[in-house]
C-alpha cells in the first residue's frame, strides 16, 4: 500500500523538474536529457502518461525509474527519496536473515550478469574469433554500429569454458555463475553455456542485464540454434519482454 502511494503521488513533472529544465509543447513537456549531451532536446514527459522517454537516448520511464537512473539507487532507495519529497511515512518492517540472503544473491547475480555482458561485448569488438565470427554475423545481417552498441550485443568465445575461467579469475564466484545460468556445472567439469553464439543481453526495466539469450553460429550444431538463460532469482521470463527498457 505505501508503494502504491509513492508511485501515486509522485507527479512526473513535479520530479523531472527537480533535476531538468522543462518547456510545455502540446500536451507533453520537452527539454534536455540528463542522461547524455545533447543540444536539441528529445527528452519528453508526459503527464498524462506519467512517463519520461529520451528519443535520443532511449532511456524512460516513470517517476520512480528516473530517480534510480539518476541518482544511481536502487528501487527500496529510489522509493524512499519519493517518499520523503512527499512526507509519506515508510514503515520498515525488519529483514529476517532469509530475506537478507535473497537479497545479497539477487545483487551478487546482477552484478556478475553485468560482467559477462561486458565479457561478451568485448570479445565481439577486440578478439580476432569474436570479429571475424560475431560481428561479421550482424554485418551481414544489416545490424548498424550504433543498434549493436545500443542493445549491447555480443560474442561468447568456441573455447568451453572461456567465461567461467575469466570470471572466476577476476574475483568471481562459481555458484552465481552456476546460478546465473551463465555456467553449467557437471561431474564433467564446469563450462560456458551460451560457447560459440552470438549473444543478445535481456534488460529489466531499472536497465540491469537480467538474462541473455544467444544464437549459434554454426550450422551443422547438434544443439539448439537459440538458447536463453534459465529461470533464476533476477529473470523471469513470463515477466520480462526483450526491449522493454528501450
Amino acid at each position: 500500500n505505501t508503494i502504491q502511494r509513492i508511485i501515486d503521488t509522485a507527479d512526473i513533472i513535479d520530479v523531472v523538474q527537480d533535476f531538468v529544465n522543462l518547456k510545455k509543447r502540446g500536451v507533453n513537456y520537452l527539454g534536455l536529457c540528463p542522461f547524455h549531451n545533447e543540444k536539441t532536446p528529445s527528452f519528453t514527459v508526459s503527464p498524462s502518461k506519467g512517463i519520461y522517454k529520451c528519443f535520443g537516448c532511449g532511456k524512460g520511464g516513470n517517476a520512480v525509474n528516473f530517480i534510480m537512473e539518476h541518482e544511481h539507487l536502487g528501487y527500496p532507495e529510489a522509493l524512499k527519496y519519493l517518499a520523503k519529497k512527499y512526507n509519506i511515512e515508510v514503515v520498515e518492517k525488519e529483514q529476517t536473515v532469509e530475506e537478507i540472503q535473497q537479497q545479497n544473491e539477487r545483487e551478487s547475480l546482477l552484478i556478475v550478469s553485468k560482467f559477462a555482458n561486458s565479457y561478451f561485448q568485448e570479445n565481439l569488438h577486440k578478439s580476432d574469433e569474436g570479429r571475424a565470427i560475431g560481428l561479421s554475423y550482424f554485418k551481414e545481417r544489416g545490424f548498424r554500429d550504433d543498434i549493436i552498441k545500443k542493445f549491447e550485443l555480443g560474442y561468447s568465445p568456441e573455447k568451453r569454458d572461456a567465461l567461467t575461467s575469466w570470471a572466476q579469475k577476476s574475483g568471481y564466484k562459481l555458484e552465481f555463475l552456476e546460478k546465473s545460468g551463465l555456467s553449467i556445472v557437471s561431474e564433467t567439469g564446469q563450462y560456458d553455456r551460451f560457447r560459440g553464439r552470438v549473444m543478445f543481453p535481456i534488460h529489466g526495466l531499472s536497465g540491469n542485464v537480467i538474462g541473455f539469450g544467444g544464437r549459434i553460429l554454426k550450422t551443422d550444431a547438434k544443439t539448439a540454434k537459440y538458447l536463453n538463460s534459465p529461470e533464476s532469482e533476477i529473470y523471469h521470463k513470463s515477466q520480462v519482454l526483450y526491449g522493454m527498457f528501450y
